[in-house]
C-alpha cells in the first residue's frame, strides 16, 4: 500500500471496503479494492477470488473493467483497478427523463460487446444491473464486480446455485429454482437494463421472489409448457400456480420507445432461456444502424461533470446480496396497481384470508412472500 496515495472512501461491501488511490510515482487514479480475511484458516473469500479469476480471463475488453494488480495486505490483500467516475445506475437515476435514443444506443452497445467478450470466454456474470456497469470520465461503459461470474459449461451439466443476481434482473428460470442454467440469465438481464434505459425505471421492481415472478408475468403473460417446455423441470414450478395470464404488448410498456427497439427487447425477454437472443447477434440488430444512430461516448452524460444540482433521488427496496460494493438507490415509476395485491394496506393475515377468499382465491396460504407478494394483481394461488 505505500506505493499509493489514499485520496477518499468510495464504498463498502462485505468483503471489502473501496478507496479511491493515487499511485505516487506514477500519478495514475485507482480503486483500491480491500477484502479483510476475517480468518486466517477461512482463506480468500471464494467472491474474490472468483472476480481474479474472472478478470483474468477476460482482461483484453476494453468493455470490462480492468484489473490492474493483486498484492497482500496486512491480514488480507487489495486489489487494484482503473479508476471510474461514475456507473449507468446514477446516470438513470439523476436524468430528468428517459435518455435520448442516441444514448440509449451507444450505452446498450458498449454493454453487449462486453456480454459478448465475457460470453466467447466461457464466462457468465451472473449480477449485470445498471450499478455494475461503471462509467469512465471519458463515458466509456465497462462491465465491474465479478464476485459471482462463473465460468460455465456449454453442455448444461454443471449445478450452480439460483440464489444469484439481484432481484429486478434475475431471469424467470432462477426464479423458479433453477440450478443448471447459462449465459441465458445474463441475456435477459441485458433485457431488463435496456428496457430500464428506455423507460426511466426498472421494467420489474418486485419487492421479494413472489412479487417478481408477478412483475415478469403481468408483461409477458403466464408461462406454459407449450411456450416453454423445460419450466416443468425447475424445482419450484408446482409450488405456485398462476391463473392464465395474456401477455402486454411491449408497445402499452414502453409507449415512447421505437419499432425497432421493441423488436430487439423483445428477443431478450424470452422464457425459454435458449431462445434469448446472444450478444453478439444483437450487436447486428437494426436497431443500431437506424437514425438516430449510437452517440459517442463523450456526448454521454456523466453525472460527476460540473452542471447544475441533481434530481434527488429516492430510496429503493432492499437488496438480497449484501456483499456488493456499491448500492443503488434503485426506484420505479412503474404503475403500482399493476403489482399490487388486492389487500389493503395493513390488513392483518386473518383480514386478508378472509379476504381473499371473498375474491376467489381458495386454499390460500401465507407464504415466504406474505400474501402481499402471492396475490399480486389477482393471479398467484398456492396449490393445496
Amino acid at each position: 500500500m505505500d506505493q499509493y496515495c489514499i485520496l477518499g472512501r468510495r464504498g463498502e461491501g462485505a468483503h471489502g471496503i473501496v478507496f479511491k488511490a493515487k499511485h505516487v510515482e506514477t500519478g495514475e487514479i485507482v480503486a483500491l479494492k480491500k477484502v479483510a480475511l476475517r480468518r486466517l484458516e477461512d482463506g480468500i473469500p471464494n467472491q474474490a477470488l472468483r472476480e481474479i479469476k474472472a478478470l483474468q480471463e477476460i482482461e483484453d475488453s476494453q468493455f470490462v473493467v480492468q484489473l490492474k494488480a493483486v498484492f497482500p495486505h496486512g491480514a488480507g490483500f487489495v486489489l487494484a483497478f482503473e479508476f471510474m467516475l461514475s456507473d449507468l445506475a446514477e446516470v438513470v437515476r439523476r436524468a430528468r427523463r428517459p435518455l435520448a435514443q442516441a444514448q440509449v444506443k451507444s450505452y446498450l452497445q458498449m454493454l453487449l460487446k462486453g456480454v459478448a467478450f465475457c460470453h466467447a470466454s466461457n464466462i457468465v456474470h451472473r449480477d449485470l444491473k445498471p450499478a455494475n456497469l461503471l462509467i469512465s470520465a471519458s463515458g466509456q461503459l465497462k462491465i465491474a464486480d465479478f464476485g459471482l461470474a462463473r465460468v460455465f459449461s456449454p453442455d448444461g451439466s454443471r449445478l450452480y446455485t439460483h440464489q444469484v443476481a439481484t432481484r429486478w434482473y434475475r431471469a424467470p428460470e432462477l426464479l423458479y429454482g433453477a440450478r443448471q442454467y447459462d449465459q441465458g440469465v445474463d441475456l435477459w438481464a441485458v433485457g431488463c437494463i435496456m428496457g430500464e434505459l428506455l423507460n426511466g425505471s426498472p421494467l420489474f421492481p418486485g419487492e421479494n421472489d413472489i412479487e417478481q415472478l408477478c412483475c415478469v408475468l403481468r408483461v409477458l403473460g403466464t408461462p406454459s409448457p407449450q411456450v416453454w417446455p423445460e419450466i416443468t423441470e425447475l424445482p419450484d414450478y408446482n409450488k405456485i400456480s398462476f391463473k392464465e395470464q395474456a401477455p402486454m404488448p411491449l408497445e402499452e410498456v414502453l409507449p415512447d420507445a421505437p419499432p425497432q427497439a421493441l423488436d430487439l427487447l423483445a428477443q431478450f425477454l424470452l422464457y425459454p432461456p435458449r431462445q434469448r437472443i446472444a450478444a453478439s447477434q444483437a450487436l447486428l440488430h437494426q436497431y443500431f444502424f437506424t437514425a438516430p444512430l449510437p452517440a459517442h461516448p463523450s456526448e454521454l452524460p456523466i453525472p460527476q461533470r460540473p452542471g447544475g444540482p441533481a434530481p434527488k433521488a429516492h430510496p429503493g427496496p432492499p437488496h438480497v446480496h449484501d456483499f456488493h460494493v456499491d448500492r443503488p438507490l434503485e426506484e420505479s415509476l412503474l404503475n403500482p396497481e399493476w403489482i399490487r395485491p388486492f389487500i389493503p394496506e395493513g390488513t392483518g393475515l386473518e383480514e386478508a384470508e378472509v379476504l381473499l377468499q371473498s375474491q376467489g382465491g381458495a386454499n390460500v396460504q401465507p407464504g415466504r412472500g406474505g400474501y402481499r407478494g402471492l396475490c399480486s394483481f389477482g393471479l398467484c394461488v398456492l396449490p393445496t
